[in-house]
């Protein structure tokens, strides 16, 4: 039987999850967003990810995907719903899930009018117990109805990199299957090794919901304190005559414990996910009774890194005055035009707190998002 699927938020994660998954099933993706809602109906992505137009054309083209502004039509339609919503950054570095907590209403207003089973499955990044003790009892009070009898609830994390995220969907390192009861878990994995028929079985890796959360926090973390690590080294090697800073990383990536992935100098890190992802596990953390040290430092030396970078100009230079300053590349990274938390921004601005007043930039694909966030 044809699998159903609702996906509930069509950003980079909820859209190019639909996209993938309506290669193979039925997608109906809703969001409140009437622009996007319009754009997927027109088989158009409403915003620019490789890959992802053609994909969302061929899908569209067979009839597979659709999109509504109605969430309980798509919940009473489907067999599993997914929750894509943003979690953005507060000013104290916890996570808003003010997002999270409207759709969970939705979704319980929408399956007390429903009879059969339903899977509701979060993947928006939130701290460990926030589904369980959040997401799951503001289903149950807006639908009357019970988990594990009514409806089943898993946590299955996103490791999608923006500018390959389509590739990183249908060819994942691992799923991650974060659930409590076995009728749930059992149903998810189904539904995942049946759309991954030739991934291997032991890429398949079962744990409790607030496994899985912390999973998700954990590898950016660590992704994120590779990236710092690199620019630490570098910011040594410029002291030392005759170091080349890519061939030391280069060096230590080759071993095989190791990776030389995220192990490149630059200007740090940037996006909608390493930084919100480190303050906020930096929060969680204390709220835990930790002191993050190391999380902290990983997120000390990425601040400075847009300092650091201004200083050798500077150095070199001999200050801005009557020079223009040439910014390549503006969003967080290459092939995206996402500019949240993009370095350039801060390495620009920090051009301007010390005098430079002529600065041009180039971006291949980001100037609009740019004028956007700094103006022309």
């Amino acid at each position: 039987m044809d699998k159903k699927i609702a996906i509930i938020g069509t950003g980079y994660v909820g859209l190019v999850a639909g996209a993938c998954f309506a290669k193979k099933y039925s997608v109906i993706c809703a969001d409140i967003d009437e622009s996007k809602v319009e754009a997927i109906n027109d088989g158009r992505a409403p915003f620019f990810e490789p890959g992802l137009d053609e994909l969302l054309d061929e899908v569209h083209s067979a009839g597979r995907i659709s999109a509504t502004t109605d969430i309980e039509y798509a919940v009473a339609e489907s067999d599993f719903i997914f929750i894509c919503v943003g979690t953005p950054s507060l000013p104290d570095g916890a996570i808003d899930l003010s997002y999270v907590r409207q759709v969970a209403e939705d979704i319980g207003r929408a399956l007390a009018n429903v009879d059969s089973f339903r899977v509701i499955i979060q993947r928006s990044t939130v701290v460990p117990t926030t589904t369980k003790n959040l997401v799951a009892p503001l289903i149950e009070k807006n639908s009357g109805k019970v988990r594990g009898r009514d409806f089943g609830i898993a946590f299955v994390p996103e490791f999608l990199r923006e500018g390959n995220a389509v590739s990183d969907f249908l060819n994942p390192d691992r799923v991650i299957i974060g659930a409590d009861d076995p009728e749930t878990a059992g149903m998810v994995e189904s539904l995942y090794r049946d759309f991954y028929s030739n991934f291997p079985a032991d890429k398949f890796l079962r744990m409790s919901i607030e496994s899985a959360e912390l999973v998700k926090y954990a590898s950016n973390s660590f992704l994120a304190t590779k990236i710092s690590f690199a620019n630490e080294i570098a910011a040594l090697a410029e002291k030392i005559p005759g170091v080349d800073v890519d061939e030391v990383m280069r060096g230590v990536g080759l071993d095989h414990r190791i990776s030389p992935h995220y192990f490149g100098a630059g200007p740090g890190f940037g996006g909608s996910c390493f930084p919100k992802d480190l303050r906020a596990l930096i929060h969680f953390a204390r709220e835990c009774g930790i002191e993050p040290i190391l999380l902290e430092s990983v997120l000390e030396r990425n601040i400075r890194q847009a300092r650091h970078i201004v200083d050798v100009a500077e150095q070199v230079l001999g200050g801005f005055d009557g020079k223009r300053i040439t910014i390549l590349g503006l969003s967080f990274k290459p092939n995206t035009a996402d500019m949240r938390e993009a370095p350039s921004l801060r390495i620009i601005e920090e051009f301007r707190k010390r005098g430079a007043k002529d600065i041009i930039a180039y971006d291949p694909v980001a100037i609009a998002e740019t004028k956007k966030v700094i103006g022309d």
